[in-house]
Protein backbone atom coordinates (compact mmCIF):
# COMPACT_ATOMS: atom_id res chain seq x y z
CA UNK A 1 0.00 0.00 0.00
CA UNK A 2 1.41 3.60 -1.36
CA UNK A 3 0.72 6.88 1.28
CA UNK A 4 -1.17 7.93 -1.98
CA UNK A 5 -3.89 5.49 -1.06
CA UNK A 6 -4.13 6.37 2.58
CA UNK A 7 -7.14 8.16 4.19
CA UNK A 8 -5.28 11.58 5.23
CA UNK A 9 -5.18 15.00 4.10
CA UNK A 10 -3.71 16.02 0.60
CA UNK A 11 -1.39 18.37 2.90
CA UNK A 12 -0.16 15.65 4.13
CA UNK A 13 0.18 13.69 0.77
CA UNK A 14 2.13 16.40 -0.71
CA UNK A 15 4.32 16.50 1.93
CA UNK A 16 5.47 12.91 2.34
CA UNK A 17 5.98 12.83 -1.63
CA UNK A 18 8.29 15.50 -1.23
CA UNK A 19 10.02 13.99 1.26
CA UNK A 20 10.33 10.81 -1.14
CA UNK A 21 8.26 8.75 1.54
CA UNK A 22 6.17 6.11 -1.01
CA UNK A 23 5.61 3.25 1.17
CA UNK A 24 4.85 3.03 4.92
CA UNK A 25 7.59 0.97 6.99
CA UNK A 26 6.36 -1.81 8.85
CA UNK A 27 6.20 0.31 11.92
CA UNK A 28 4.08 2.79 9.97
CA UNK A 29 1.92 0.07 8.28
CA UNK A 30 0.76 -1.43 11.23
CA UNK A 31 0.63 1.54 13.66
CA UNK A 32 -0.64 4.62 11.96
CA UNK A 33 -4.63 3.04 10.97
CA UNK A 34 -4.70 1.98 14.46
CA UNK A 35 -3.81 5.77 15.74
CA UNK A 36 -6.39 7.41 13.29
CA UNK A 37 -9.30 5.31 14.67
CA UNK A 38 -8.14 6.60 17.92
CA UNK A 39 -6.50 3.34 19.65
CA UNK A 40 -3.94 3.65 22.31
CA UNK A 41 -0.82 1.61 20.79
CA UNK A 42 1.95 -0.01 22.40
CA UNK A 43 4.77 -0.37 19.74
CA UNK A 44 8.54 -1.90 20.36
CA UNK A 45 10.61 -0.64 17.47
CA UNK A 46 14.31 0.24 17.28
CA UNK A 47 15.50 3.05 16.13
CA UNK A 48 15.61 3.55 12.55
CA UNK A 49 12.22 1.85 11.57
CA UNK A 50 10.84 5.08 10.70
CA UNK A 51 8.52 5.04 14.01
CA UNK A 52 8.58 8.86 14.51
CA UNK A 53 6.63 9.32 11.33
CA UNK A 54 4.83 6.41 12.51
CA UNK A 55 3.34 8.83 15.15
CA UNK A 56 3.79 12.09 13.24
CA UNK A 57 1.86 11.33 10.48
CA UNK A 58 -1.63 10.39 11.76
CA UNK A 59 -1.48 13.11 14.62
CA UNK A 60 -1.00 16.07 12.45
CA UNK A 61 -3.88 14.63 10.04
CA UNK A 62 -5.94 14.28 13.19
CA UNK A 63 -5.21 18.09 14.36
CA UNK A 64 -5.42 19.35 11.09
CA UNK A 65 -9.21 17.68 10.58
CA UNK A 66 -10.17 18.77 13.99
CA UNK A 67 -8.98 22.32 13.80
CA UNK A 68 -5.86 24.11 15.02
CA UNK A 69 -5.84 26.58 17.31
CA UNK A 70 -7.29 25.16 20.37
CA UNK A 71 -4.30 25.06 23.13
CA UNK A 72 -1.96 22.11 22.54
CA UNK A 73 -3.69 19.46 21.43
CA UNK A 74 -0.70 16.78 21.48
CA UNK A 75 2.62 16.57 23.45
CA UNK A 76 5.48 14.49 22.74
CA UNK A 77 8.19 13.00 25.72
CA UNK A 78 10.96 12.24 25.01
CA UNK A 79 14.44 11.50 26.74
CA UNK A 80 16.89 14.01 25.47
CA UNK A 81 17.38 17.27 24.10
CA UNK A 82 18.52 16.08 20.51
CA UNK A 83 15.87 13.51 20.36
CA UNK A 84 13.69 16.70 21.04
CA UNK A 85 15.04 19.04 17.88
CA UNK A 86 14.87 15.42 15.97
CA UNK A 87 11.67 14.88 16.12
CA UNK A 88 10.20 18.74 16.38
CA UNK A 89 12.32 19.10 12.57
CA UNK A 90 10.63 15.44 11.56
CA UNK A 91 6.63 17.59 12.37
CA UNK A 92 7.88 20.53 11.04
CA UNK A 93 8.60 18.85 7.50
CA UNK A 94 5.86 16.82 7.76
CA UNK A 95 3.16 19.64 8.90
CA UNK A 96 4.85 22.01 6.10
CA UNK A 97 1.56 22.50 3.85
CA UNK A 98 -0.78 22.50 7.07
CA UNK A 99 -1.76 24.63 9.69
CA UNK A 100 -0.44 22.72 12.37
CA UNK A 101 2.44 24.43 14.34
CA UNK A 102 4.72 22.45 16.66
CA UNK A 103 7.27 24.05 19.27
CA UNK A 104 10.22 21.39 20.67
CA UNK A 105 10.71 22.55 24.46
CA UNK A 106 13.96 20.92 26.30
CA UNK A 107 16.61 22.63 28.89
CA UNK A 108 19.95 23.89 28.20
CA UNK A 109 18.52 26.84 26.44
CA UNK A 110 16.86 29.98 27.40
CA UNK A 111 13.10 29.86 27.89
CA UNK A 112 11.97 32.96 27.43
CA UNK A 113 12.00 32.11 23.26
CA UNK A 114 9.98 28.76 23.93
CA UNK A 115 7.41 31.03 25.86
CA UNK A 116 6.82 33.17 23.17
CA UNK A 117 5.65 30.73 20.87
CA UNK A 118 3.20 29.00 23.61
CA UNK A 119 1.70 32.40 24.01
CA UNK A 120 1.74 33.05 20.07
CA UNK A 121 -0.38 29.60 20.37
CA UNK A 122 0.61 25.88 19.45
CA UNK A 123 -0.65 22.79 18.39
CA UNK A 124 1.97 19.90 18.82
CA UNK A 125 4.40 19.82 21.68
CA UNK A 126 7.80 17.50 21.65
CA UNK A 127 9.62 17.87 25.24
CA UNK A 128 11.89 16.23 27.69
CA UNK A 129 10.69 15.93 30.73
CA UNK A 130 12.70 18.39 32.91
CA UNK A 131 12.06 21.99 31.01
CA UNK A 132 8.16 20.59 30.76
CA UNK A 133 7.58 20.78 34.78
CA UNK A 134 9.29 24.20 34.80
CA UNK A 135 6.81 25.73 32.11
CA UNK A 136 4.18 24.04 33.55
CA UNK A 137 4.23 25.00 37.45
CA UNK A 138 5.20 28.77 35.58
CA UNK A 139 2.00 28.45 34.56
CA UNK A 140 3.26 29.03 30.56
CA UNK A 141 2.27 25.22 29.45
CA UNK A 142 -1.32 23.89 29.64
CA UNK A 143 -2.36 20.34 29.32
CA UNK A 144 -5.55 20.57 29.89
CA UNK A 145 -6.46 20.09 26.22
CA UNK A 146 -4.06 17.38 25.44
CA UNK A 147 -5.48 14.95 22.97
CA UNK A 148 -2.90 12.97 22.19
CA UNK A 149 0.00 11.91 24.80
CA UNK A 150 3.15 10.34 22.80
CA UNK A 151 5.89 8.41 24.99
CA UNK A 152 9.21 8.07 22.59
CA UNK A 153 12.16 6.11 23.28
CA UNK A 154 10.49 4.72 26.64
CA UNK A 155 12.72 2.31 27.54
CA UNK A 156 15.54 5.55 27.76
CA UNK A 157 13.63 7.40 29.85
CA UNK A 158 13.29 4.91 32.50
CA UNK A 159 17.07 4.07 32.46
CA UNK A 160 17.56 8.04 32.54
CA UNK A 161 15.30 8.11 35.74
CA UNK A 162 12.33 9.67 34.27
CA UNK A 163 9.71 7.15 35.81
CA UNK A 164 8.30 9.17 38.48
CA UNK A 165 8.15 12.66 36.33
CA UNK A 166 6.38 10.05 33.81
CA UNK A 167 3.86 9.27 36.43
CA UNK A 168 3.67 13.01 37.93
CA UNK A 169 3.09 14.33 34.35
CA UNK A 170 0.13 12.17 33.57
CA UNK A 171 -1.87 13.87 37.00
CA UNK A 172 -1.88 17.12 34.27
CA UNK A 173 -3.28 15.29 31.76
CA UNK A 174 -6.80 14.72 30.82
CA UNK A 175 -8.25 11.38 31.89
CA UNK A 176 -9.96 10.42 28.13
CA UNK A 177 -6.68 10.95 25.52
CA UNK A 178 -4.79 8.84 23.42
CA UNK A 179 -1.62 7.36 24.42
CA UNK A 180 1.12 5.71 21.82
CA UNK A 181 3.81 4.56 23.73
CA UNK A 182 7.04 3.50 21.87
CA UNK A 183 10.49 1.66 23.37
CA UNK A 184 12.85 -0.14 21.23
CA UNK A 185 12.97 -3.00 24.10
CA UNK A 186 10.49 -4.19 26.60
CA UNK A 187 10.73 -5.94 30.43
CA UNK A 188 8.82 -5.91 33.26
CA UNK A 189 9.50 -2.09 34.04
CA UNK A 190 8.30 -1.05 30.86
CA UNK A 191 5.05 -3.17 30.80
CA UNK A 192 4.43 -1.91 34.22
CA UNK A 193 4.67 1.40 32.92
CA UNK A 194 2.91 0.72 29.79
CA UNK A 195 0.39 -0.87 30.77
CA UNK A 196 -0.68 1.75 33.71
CA UNK A 197 -0.72 4.67 31.13
CA UNK A 198 -2.32 2.81 27.81
CA UNK A 199 -6.23 1.57 27.87
CA UNK A 200 -6.68 -2.08 25.36
CA UNK A 201 -3.76 -1.01 23.46
CA UNK A 202 -3.20 -2.13 20.23
CA UNK A 203 0.39 -3.97 20.99
CA UNK A 204 2.94 -3.76 17.68
CA UNK A 205 6.21 -5.65 17.23
CA UNK A 206 8.61 -5.46 15.22
CA UNK A 207 11.38 -7.31 15.53
CA UNK A 208 12.83 -9.40 12.50
CA UNK A 209 14.58 -12.40 12.71
CA UNK A 210 17.59 -10.78 12.35
CA UNK A 211 17.97 -8.11 14.67
CA UNK A 212 20.29 -6.18 12.92
CA UNK A 213 20.79 -5.21 9.23
CA UNK A 214 21.46 -7.80 6.39
CA UNK A 215 23.51 -4.90 4.82
CA UNK A 216 25.87 -4.59 7.85
CA UNK A 217 29.51 -6.82 8.02
CA UNK A 218 30.18 -7.55 11.46
CA UNK A 219 33.57 -7.98 12.67
CA UNK A 220 35.98 -8.54 15.67
CA UNK A 221 39.68 -7.79 16.53
CA UNK A 222 41.08 -9.25 19.41
CA UNK A 223 43.62 -6.19 20.88
CA UNK A 224 44.42 -5.72 24.40
CA UNK A 225 42.74 -2.63 26.41
CA UNK A 226 46.00 -0.64 25.79
CA UNK A 227 46.07 -0.83 21.73
CA UNK A 228 42.85 -0.26 20.74
CA UNK A 229 43.49 3.09 19.65
CA UNK A 230 46.20 2.47 17.19
CA UNK A 231 43.71 -0.06 15.74
CA UNK A 232 41.74 3.13 15.81
CA UNK A 233 43.81 5.49 14.13
CA UNK A 234 44.66 2.54 11.62
CA UNK A 235 41.03 1.91 10.55
CA UNK A 236 40.95 6.20 10.22
CA UNK A 237 43.39 6.08 8.18
CA UNK A 238 42.76 2.98 5.94
CA UNK A 239 39.43 4.89 5.38
CA UNK A 240 39.68 8.42 5.08
CA UNK A 241 36.78 9.10 3.34
CA UNK A 242 34.40 7.21 5.52
CA UNK A 243 32.18 8.71 8.00
CA UNK A 244 33.13 6.62 11.25
CA UNK A 245 31.42 6.89 14.82
CA UNK A 246 33.16 5.30 17.39
CA UNK A 247 31.04 3.38 20.48
CA UNK A 248 32.70 3.98 24.38
CA UNK A 249 31.40 3.02 27.65
CA UNK A 250 31.92 6.56 29.52
CA UNK A 251 32.22 9.84 28.85
CA UNK A 252 35.73 9.95 30.46
CA UNK A 253 36.80 7.10 28.10
CA UNK A 254 35.63 9.35 24.97
CA UNK A 255 37.67 11.54 26.22
CA UNK A 256 40.75 9.67 26.45
CA UNK A 257 39.81 8.44 22.66
CA UNK A 258 39.81 11.86 21.99
CA UNK A 259 42.87 12.79 22.90
CA UNK A 260 44.48 10.05 21.58
CA UNK A 261 43.31 10.76 18.28
CA UNK A 262 44.16 14.17 18.56
CA UNK A 263 47.93 13.41 19.35
CA UNK A 264 47.88 11.74 15.94
CA UNK A 265 46.17 14.23 14.01
CA UNK A 266 43.11 13.09 13.62
CA UNK A 267 40.34 15.55 13.52
CA UNK A 268 37.13 14.15 15.98
CA UNK A 269 34.70 15.21 18.28
CA UNK A 270 33.09 13.41 21.11
CA UNK A 271 29.24 13.37 21.92
CA UNK A 272 28.23 12.46 25.89
CA UNK A 273 26.44 13.42 28.43
CA UNK A 274 29.03 15.89 30.11
CA UNK A 275 29.10 18.29 26.94
CA UNK A 276 26.29 20.92 27.57
CA UNK A 277 23.58 21.66 24.88
CA UNK A 278 24.86 24.02 22.60
CA UNK A 279 27.77 22.02 22.28
CA UNK A 280 26.39 18.88 21.47
CA UNK A 281 24.11 20.82 18.87
CA UNK A 282 27.27 21.79 17.30
CA UNK A 283 29.12 18.48 17.50
CA UNK A 284 25.78 17.02 16.12
CA UNK A 285 25.58 19.38 12.92
CA UNK A 286 29.49 19.38 12.66
CA UNK A 287 29.18 15.48 12.02
CA UNK A 288 26.15 15.60 9.34
CA UNK A 289 27.72 18.62 7.62
CA UNK A 290 30.89 16.59 7.56
CA UNK A 291 32.73 18.89 8.92
CA UNK A 292 34.94 15.95 10.92
CA UNK A 293 34.90 12.27 9.96
CA UNK A 294 35.29 11.06 13.31
CA UNK A 295 32.30 10.97 16.21
CA UNK A 296 33.12 9.26 19.46
CA UNK A 297 30.29 9.10 21.55
CA UNK A 298 28.30 7.23 24.49
CA UNK A 299 25.52 5.09 24.53
CA UNK A 300 23.13 7.31 26.34
CA UNK A 301 23.92 10.25 24.16
CA UNK A 302 23.10 8.46 20.73
CA UNK A 303 20.12 6.78 21.60
CA UNK A 304 17.87 7.24 19.64
CA UNK A 305 19.40 10.39 17.31
CA UNK A 306 19.01 9.63 13.68
CA UNK A 307 22.77 10.38 12.69
CA UNK A 308 22.58 9.48 8.91
CA UNK A 309 25.25 7.99 6.11
CA UNK A 310 27.35 6.51 8.93
CA UNK A 311 29.93 4.09 6.86
CA UNK A 312 31.57 2.31 9.98
CA UNK A 313 30.52 1.66 13.38
CA UNK A 314 33.61 0.58 15.80
CA UNK A 315 32.66 -1.06 18.95
CA UNK A 316 35.63 0.55 20.52
CA UNK A 317 34.01 -0.98 24.33
CA UNK A 318 31.83 -3.82 23.72
CA UNK A 319 28.80 -3.05 25.52
CA UNK A 320 27.27 -4.56 29.03
CA UNK A 321 24.53 -5.86 27.30
CA UNK A 322 23.73 -7.32 24.00
CA UNK A 323 20.75 -5.43 23.45
CA UNK A 324 22.97 -1.90 23.14
CA UNK A 325 25.11 -3.74 20.63
CA UNK A 326 22.05 -3.98 17.89
CA UNK A 327 21.01 -0.37 18.74
CA UNK A 328 24.55 0.44 17.63
CA UNK A 329 25.63 -1.23 15.08
CA UNK A 330 22.16 0.07 13.68
CA UNK A 331 23.20 3.10 13.11
CA UNK A 332 24.67 2.04 9.48
CA UNK A 333 23.54 -0.31 6.74
CA UNK A 334 20.43 1.56 6.79
CA UNK A 335 18.26 1.51 3.78
CA UNK A 336 20.00 -0.20 0.54
CA UNK A 337 23.19 1.33 2.24
CA UNK A 338 26.27 -1.23 2.84
CA UNK A 339 27.55 -0.66 6.27
CA UNK A 340 30.45 -2.42 8.33
CA UNK A 341 30.59 -3.05 12.57
CA UNK A 342 33.93 -3.50 13.83
CA UNK A 343 34.16 -4.43 17.55
CA UNK A 344 37.33 -4.15 19.55
CA UNK A 345 37.76 -7.43 21.95
CA UNK A 346 40.17 -7.45 25.00
CA UNK A 347 40.95 -10.66 27.12
CA UNK A 348 38.18 -9.64 29.83
CA UNK A 349 35.38 -8.36 27.17
CA UNK A 350 34.81 -11.98 25.62
CA UNK A 351 32.15 -13.21 27.93
CA UNK A 352 30.17 -9.91 26.30
CA UNK A 353 31.32 -11.01 23.00
CA UNK A 354 29.78 -14.71 23.79
CA UNK A 355 26.53 -12.77 24.67
CA UNK A 356 26.23 -11.01 21.63
CA UNK A 357 26.61 -13.95 19.35
CA UNK A 358 23.73 -15.91 21.20
CA UNK A 359 21.36 -12.77 21.07
CA UNK A 360 21.77 -12.55 17.63
CA UNK A 361 22.39 -15.57 17.08
CA UNK A 362 25.07 -15.92 14.45
CA UNK A 363 28.74 -15.55 14.93
CA UNK A 364 30.51 -12.88 14.72
CA UNK A 365 33.53 -12.76 11.81
CA UNK A 366 37.18 -12.62 13.22
CA UNK A 367 39.54 -10.43 12.13
CA UNK A 368 42.97 -12.28 12.51
CA UNK A 369 45.51 -10.23 13.73
CA UNK A 370 48.77 -12.15 13.36
CA UNK A 371 51.86 -10.76 15.64
CA UNK A 372 53.82 -9.29 12.79
CA UNK A 373 50.47 -7.37 11.72
CA UNK A 374 49.80 -6.42 15.30
CA UNK A 375 53.57 -5.25 15.51
CA UNK A 376 53.11 -3.17 12.54
CA UNK A 377 49.84 -1.60 13.79
CA UNK A 378 51.48 -0.21 16.66
CA UNK A 379 54.81 0.61 14.79
CA UNK A 380 52.52 3.06 12.08
CA UNK A 381 51.25 5.12 14.77
CA UNK A 382 52.19 8.81 14.58
CA UNK A 383 51.65 9.70 18.23
CA UNK A 384 55.44 10.00 19.11
CA UNK A 385 54.50 8.87 22.58
CA UNK A 386 53.58 5.68 22.18
CA UNK A 387 55.21 4.69 18.53
CA UNK A 388 58.11 2.25 20.63
CA UNK A 389 59.84 1.60 17.12
CA UNK A 390 60.02 5.30 16.00
CA UNK A 391 61.08 6.13 19.49
CA UNK A 392 63.59 3.02 19.30
CA UNK A 393 64.36 4.09 15.53
CA UNK A 394 65.01 7.79 16.75
CA UNK A 395 66.90 6.70 19.11
CA UNK A 396 69.26 4.16 17.04
CA UNK A 397 69.66 7.26 14.63
CA UNK A 398 70.80 9.75 16.79
CA UNK A 399 73.35 7.21 18.79
CA UNK A 400 74.90 6.43 15.22
CA UNK A 401 75.10 10.31 14.64
CA UNK A 402 76.96 10.65 17.68
CA UNK A 403 79.30 8.05 17.15
CA UNK A 404 79.55 9.19 13.51
CA UNK A 405 80.81 12.81 14.99
CA UNK A 406 83.33 10.45 17.56
CA UNK A 407 84.67 9.33 14.78
CA UNK A 408 84.97 13.07 12.93
CA UNK A 409 86.61 14.43 15.87
CA UNK A 410 89.46 11.45 16.34
CA UNK A 411 89.96 12.51 12.77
Amino acid sequence: MKFEEYHIIPELKQSLNELGFKRPTDIQFKAIPNILNGEDVLAIAQTGTGKTAAFAIPIIHLIEKAGVGQGVQAIVMVPTHELAIQITEVFDKLAKYTSVTTLGIYGGVDQDPQIEKLHQGVDIVIATPGRVFDLVNQGYLKLREIKVLVLDEADLMLDLGFYKDIEDLIKYLPRHRQTLFFSATINEKIKKLAYSIVRNAIRIQISPKDPVSKNVTHSVMFVSMDDKRFFLERIVNENPESRILVFVRTKVRAERVYEAMNRVGIKSQTMHGGKDQENRLEVMNGFKNGDFKLLIATDISARGVDIANVDYVVNYDLPDVAEIYVHRVGRTGRGNNKGVAVSFCSPEEKPGLDEIESFMDKKVTVLSVDKADYSETLALTEDVNDNWKKLIADAEKEDNAYKGKKKKNKK
